[in-house]
């Protein structure tokens, strides 16, 4: 029988030639990433393991992007901290308030095909959008990663997610991971590796690939995984050699089950408050009234999500009382979209525009909401509590929806 994706990509770590589902293997970490929250317990950890000095200090990335700037007295500490660890341990990569760490792993050249990364983040399922093995991870794990290299793990079985067709205008990739996250529920992908296909799916960008990879998790999902094409090629700044090219799953590969979309039946939709798998039709729900809407975060504030706002906001301007609060997902997004005149628009539309970070989509700063608030987001999570009081409703929603509802002033369908 053949290997599915992840199969290959753990045989390729671990040189075993049989490794296969449901197995527990040790293997050796091409990277790990750790944020501001986390590091201080992490530094603690490894401490407290009996470690004095790093496994390898290239292989760690340091990033301050939930607590920049500081809302809360405590927040410096964790950046003195994360500082005295990395000058103590030699760490190079670190990086302050540079962008969200998703959105860095990759732009930055942090991640490659094939590669096994961890991170203290749920949402390091991101990285599978260039052909990686990327999972979240607590705090002790992390701290025996930096100990040791290594970690073992579960070989996770396979859902494979096949997306055919052609996407109709203002259905994006976030529509299209809504609506799997709807149909497999919160816990229908418990432990389970997302393998995406198809000809649409050969179609997205990187960037919104990103965006599917990154909400993998909010199905249960341990990682998501993307082949490797000449896309990622480019992205990665690399050419794909054979070892990249044969990731990709064999024919008779064994899946627990496979879930199959036409890209012309979807449509625009929203996970309703409070729960990420609540998903309707924005057309169900056109017409609600919203305070404020959020277009950012490491599932949707890159540049394609940037443009893809501007070119609906464009001769308009956000509706009266209505807040719109645009962050991009680094300095490196920001620029470009200044340099081609996305920010501009954006601006004259009446955005708000904030420094590079996750600020409002972990509640953290930048556009809290209170009681009997409604906001449209792009972000990934709806929970109760998430963004403001328990009593605020957050509908999750693509950049089109969040733009054409800013505009409106209540729930509106890009057209």
């Amino acid at each position: 029988m053949g290997a599915t994706m992840i199969e290959k990509l753990i045989r390729r770590n671990t040189g075993s030639e049989t490794a296969c589902a449901g197995d527990i293997v040790t293997v050796s970490v091409d990277r790990v990433m750790i944020h501001d929250i986390f590091i201080p317990f992490v530094a603690e950890k490894f401490r407290e393991m009996g470690f004095t000095r790093v496994w390898d200090p290239d292989k760690i990335v340091l990033i301050y992007d939930h607590l920049v700037p500081a809302s809360q007295l405590d927040d410096s500490r964790h950046h003195r901290i994360g500082d005295a660890f990395a000058a103590e341990q030699g760490l190079t990569h670190v990086h302050r308030s540079d962008g969200i760490c998703h959105q860095l792993m990759t732009e930055a050249g942090y991640v490659r095909p094939g590669d096994v990364v961890f991170g203290t983040d749920s949402h390091t399922t991101t990285y599978g959008c260039v052909g990686a093995f990327s999972s979240g991870i607590g705090y002790t794990e992390m701290a025996s990663i930096l100990g040791t290299g290594t970690l073992w793990v579960r070989i996770p079985e396979t859902i494979r997610v096949v997306v055919d067709g052609h996407l109709p205008p203002h259905v994006t990739s976030k529509d299209v991971i809504l609506r799997l996250i709807g149909d497999l529920g919160a816990d229908g992908a418990s432990y389970c590796a997302l393998e995406f296909a198809g000809s649409c799916v050969e179609e997205l960008s990187v960037a919104s690939r990103m965006t599917m990879a990154n909400m993998a998790v909010e199905a249960g999902a341990k990682c998501a995984l993307f082949v490797p094409d000449e896309k990622t090629a480019a992205y990665c700044r690399m050419e794909l050699g054979e070892a990249e090219r044969s990731l990709a799953a064999d024919a008779d590969a064994h899946y627990i089950r496979t879930v199959h979309y036409r890209a012309e039946d979807l449509v625009p939709v929203l996970a309703c408050p409070s729960q990420v798998d609540k998903i309707r039709p924005v057309s169900e729900l056109e017409g609600l009234p919203i305070d404020q809407v959020f277009l950012g975060s490491c599932t949707n504030g890159r540049l394609e999500d940037l443009m893809c706002a501007a070119e609906i906001l464009k001769g308009g301007h956000v509706a009266p009382f209505v807040k719109l609060i645009v962050t991009p997902a680094s300095r490196q997004v920001y620029l470009d979209a200044l340099a081609n005149g996305t920010m501009e628009i954006l601006q004259r539309a009446g955005a708000i525009i904030t420094h590079p970070g996750c600020g409002l989509c972990c509640g953290r700063t930048g556009g809290i909401l209170t009681d009997g608030e409604r906001v449209v987001a792009t972000n990934n999570r709806n929970f109760l509590g998430r963004m403001g009081t328990n009593k605020v409703e957050i509908y999750l929603a693509s950049p089109a929806t969040a733009a054409a509802s800013a505009l409106a002033g209540k729930i509106t369908q890009a057209r």
